[in-house]
């Protein structure tokens, strides 16, 4: 389906969804959140249709979602249990929630972030044949590192990134199963992650389960360890966050002490996906990377200079 029929085919899903109990439609026009190749998402009122990436495995998709509808205090939970098919896209339905506003870092929800993180990590994955697949974030860590390989042309901030990614962990850098397959993980954690629901005003959840499954806990921290370490997340957001985690009883990290040991290694895997995935698009654009990006390439330089922390307990 072409993305001009796909957006049409799933304002008309959440509409129908939105007025199940045939009341008239008084909506307006229905707003797109996101149109991306691995992700199209619509809303009309408060539903929302989603509608996933392409290569998206229904089972693994149904398995995610049954995991959503059984955790409701984390995740956001989905209006229907399985995911339906346009035209060949599987589409899954939820409540809309108030996202995290942009404009007002003070804002974030850091505590509430560290919160939900340890109650996902400390609930006990389902088994067979329930069990969900592994989580994808070293996939997309990998998926981004072979773009960089495939784009056109030398490019200085190139090697770094290599370089930096040649030293880690084989389970970290080839999509191997992970070590920890009891886990539950949400697979790509960040702020636009965390909705209030009942919008707009009610606890934060969870949202997007296209990457959730089994895995390293650590995984889940990385992203804002690895921005932290970059020097582009302040220490005392970094604080809120992992104290909450702490507090909460998350897994991923001693109650006390040195996190990092257990950190590095997704933390260092996060840096070199964000900068691989940067320095792909700044050569497709043909313009130099900004600030932000020169951070990561930094980062990536001196990784490949300071030996890995290799104290966290990553077999289970």
């Amino acid at each position: 389906m072409t993305a001009d029929l796909l957006l049409p085919a799933l304002a008309e899903k959440a509409r129908t969804a939105a007025h199940a109990d045939g009341a008239p439609c008084l909506c307006g026009t229905p707003s797109t959140l996101a149109d991306r190749p691995d992700a199209t998402v619509v809303r009309h009122a408060w539903t929302v249709a989603k509608a996933h990436a392409p290569d998206t495995v229904r089972t693994e998709l149904a398995l995610r979602l049954r995991v959503a509808t059984t955790l409701p205090d984390v995740l956001l939970p989905p209006l229907e249990p399985s995911p339906a098919s346009v035209d060949g896209r599987l589409v899954t339905l939820w409540p809309y929630g108030s996202p995290v506003d942009p404009d007002d870092p003070d804002a974030a929800p850091w505590e509430a972030a560290g919160a939900l993180l340890a109650r996902l990590h400390r609930t006990p994955a389902p088994v067979a044949p329930h069990a969900p697949p592994p989580m994808r974030g070293p996939a997309k860590a990998a998926r981004a590192v072979a773009l960089l390989r495939a784009a056109p042309g030398p490019h200085p901030a190139v090697p770094p990134v290599l370089r930096a990614w040649a030293t880690l962990p084989a389970w970290a850098r080839d999509a191997a199963p992970m070590p920890d397959r009891t886990t539950l993980c949400h697979g790509d954690l960040h702020l636009g992650q965390f909705v209030r629901h009942p919008a707009p005003d009610g606890p934060w959840r969870l949202i997007d389960i296209d990457d959730l499954g089994t895995g390293v806990a650590a995984w889940d921290l990385a992203r804002p360890a690895a921005w932290y370490a970059c020097g582009l997340l302040p220490p005392g957001e970094w604080a809120r966050f992992l104290t909450a985690y702490r507090a909460a009883a998350g897994p991923a990290v001693p109650a006390d002490g040195d996190p990092w040991p257990a950190l590095d290694v997704p933390a260092r895997a996060l840096t070199v996906q964000s900068a691989a995935r940067a320095v792909t698009k700044a050569i497709a654009a043909d313009r130099p990377l900004d600030e932000v990006e020169l951070s990561l390439v930094d980062a990536c330089v001196r990784m490949g200079a300071i030996p890995l922390e290799l104290g966290g307990d990553f077999e289970k």
